[in-house]
């Protein structure tokens, strides 16, 4: 098991004991997003449909890498991996 650092935007810092970055035992995203969701349960309503499916509007990037452009959300993790959660932004 591997302990990749995951990073959250500052408007949901609230949700995870306003920490911007912690460490996290995981070996894929969906793994990690699971454990961010146990140890956080308060997040859950904002990364997570209501199916248990990561919500549109949430972008993850494995060092700078868009998951989509990787394996998705069974994207394998390494040690010290940098997991970024982004909302995409609306404008109007």
């Amino acid at each position: 098991m591997f302990m990749p650092i995951v990073r959250f935007p500052a408007v949901m810092k609230y949700y995870v004991n306003n920490q911007a970055e912690f460490s996290v035992s995981a070996s894929t995203v969906t793994e990690l997003i699971e454990k961010v969701v146990q140890q956080y349960p308060s997040v859950k309503f904002h990364l997570l449909d209501s199916e248990g499916n990561l919500r549109r509007h949430f972008n993850v990037f494995v060092n700078g890498v868009h998951i989509r452009d990787l394996n998705g959300m069974e994207t394998n993790l390494q040690e010290d991996d940098k997991v970024i959660l982004m909302a995409s932004a609306a404008g109007g």
